[in-house]
């Protein structure tokens, strides 16, 4: 397939997900309905599905208000936050230690400055939870105040585009939470120590959510542990709070949707696996604990991840950042970005599904854009609106798609003869 025909299809995909859909958050109906997309497409290429699903929790707010004496000031529930109608004194808190010798029980707290400089790991999120931030909820629920509400400026890092950004975005955090501006915050403090009402609409709602995994078998294997061996291509469907997702993560989903396409015939000499992960987004990161417990024993078996987060931004090169790669693989990597000089090697970064296969000891490879590693840190888009198919170029997405092709064929040709290497010769 030409690389015309093929960005053809992939602006198609990416209409879907990101315009017709838009926010796919996880336990949403828009969600839902990614994934059902998401399978008919696997589906009508010839792959195998499964469809696993996730026990999780929707969330919707009508927003909230913060009423000082005579002042009303509007405020932003935080995401996955329970509601409340709390009354009580403001007490502001600017410091770990302040908090450890305040008495907070029963106080609307104002978290503002260094404590709320970067965001909170979810209490229960099993990939990257710091002391600090374990010390801080554990500190606020012993100290049982009626709500929060966190004063917030600009942090990439930890919160993507968004500004102000939640504090807390944490289904498992009781405290009901707010957020608000840095600078509305500063207009807060003159209110410490009077009595003030805080009105927070937002609720839980049980919902389900779904992993979807398509799956090729291996047919013509030349060893028994080839026959254990997996090639393993992920991207996460589900998106942040009001964004529509464009390169967090629509492209990444088009482009397994494009491979799947191109590899609907493939008969290869190892077993290749499209995961499409529901939850890299949300709190409880539920997609991929599920996919770890399904996999148990299993990750061995695994030959090589690629995982697919932020690619096809349309300024820059798309970049393949090696992880511990086996010198065969790396080669091959190299090979196939010397053929394509509109592609890069890219350094390497943690914030993404690969990272999960790292921490079982398998290689990897993370599919992105230039653009979206150097500035993962001071970007302003993704986690946004901006974050829609304005940014993206269907023509990278393709190009990236045709070089994981590429990649495959030459992995697969190290495992395979050249009569069961040929079905791939001919889709690339």
């Amino acid at each position: 397939m030409d690389i015309r025909n093929l960005s053809k299809k992939a602006q198609a995909h990416l209409q879907v997900l990101c315009a017709e859909i838009g926010e796919r958050r996880v336990g949403s109906e828009a969600n839902r309905k990614a994934t059902a997309y998401a399978e008919k497409v696997l589906i009508s290429n010839n792959w195998k599905t499964e469809a696993t699903a996730l026990s999780v929790t929707d969330w919707q707010t009508e927003g909230a208000e913060l009423i000082c004496e005579n002042k009303t000031f509007d405020l932003l529930s935080s995401h996955y936050s329970l509601g409340c109608s709390a009354k009580g004194k403001l007490l502001a808190i600017n410091t770990i230690s302040q908090l450890e010798n305040a008495d907070i029980r029963d106080k609307i707290l104002l978290l503002h400055g260094e404590i709320a400089s970067e965001q909170i790991a979810p209490k229960n999120f099993p990939f990257w939870n710091p002391e600090e931030h374990q010390h801080l909820i554990s500190l606020l629920e012993k100290g049982r105040p009626k709500a929060l509400i966190c004063a917030t400026k600009r942090n990439p890092c930890t919160a993507g585009g968004v500004y102000p950004f939640p504090l807390f975005e944490d289904g498992d955090f009781d405290i009901p939470s707010v957020y608000t501006k840095d600078t509305v915050g500063e207009e807060l403090l003159r209110y410490t120590g009077e009595n003030v009402k805080l009105n927070s609409r937002a609720k839980r709602i049980p919902a389900t959510a779904f992993n979807v995994i398509a799956r090729k078998s291996g047919e013509s294997r030349t060893s028994d542990d080839s026959k254990e061996k997996r090639i393993v291509i992920s991207a996460h469907i589900d998106t942040k709070i009001d964004t529509p997702g464009a390169i967090d993560n629509g492209t990444g989903v088009t482009i397994l949707f494009l491979l799947a396409e191109l590899l609907r015939d493939y008969s290869g000499p190892l077993p290749v696996e499209l995961v499409l992960f529901n939850g890299e987004d949300y709190y409880g990161a539920p997609g991929q604990l599920k996919y770890i417990e399904q996999n148990s024993g299993k990750f061995d078996n695994i030959l090589l991840n690629i995982n697919v987060d932020g690619a096809g931004y349309k300024e820059g090169p798309s970049c393949f950042s090696p992880f511990g790669l086996p010198e065969q693989i790396l080669d091959a990597l190299h090979e196939v970005l010397w053929e394509n000089p509109r592609l890069t090697e890219g350094a390497p970064w943690c914030q993404g599904d690969h990272s999960l296969f790292l921490q079982q000891g398998r290689p990897a490879i993370a599919v992105s854009s230039q653009w979206f590693i150097e500035n993962i840190e001071t970007q302003q888009i993704t986690h946004t609106p901006k974050d829609n198919l304005s940014i993206v170029d269907p023509k990278k997405v393709a190009e990236c798609t045709i070089a994981l092709t590429h990649l495959l064929h030459r992995i697969l040709s190290t495992a395979s003869t050249a009569a069961s290497n040929s079905c791939i010769q001919r889709i690339i």
